[in-house]
């Protein structure tokens, strides 16, 4: 889980470096500049919080299976 998490660290990394690096170098004004990132932001903030939340049911529902009581087969 570690390494995941570790690589998981890094590609952040290298996106908001690269983002950063995009944003000094790109051909638009700041006003066209800026309505991009947020946009773009705005798209982010709402695919993490889409992914969160069929995660989270996914997890809910496992937790359900596991907590059903086993029937025995004898």
């Amino acid at each position: 889980m570690r390494r995941f998490m570790t690589f998981v660290f890094g590609a952040f990394c290298g996106a908001l470096v690269g983002a950063v690096t995009a944003l000094l170098l790109a051909p638009y004004s700041g006003e066209q500049l800026r309505e991009q990132a947020a946009s773009r932001a705005r798209g982010l903030r709402d695919d993490v919080r889409q992914a969160y939340l069929s995660r989270k049911a996914q997890l809910e529902q496992d937790l359900e299976e596991l907590r059903r009581p086993k029937s025995r087969v004898g």
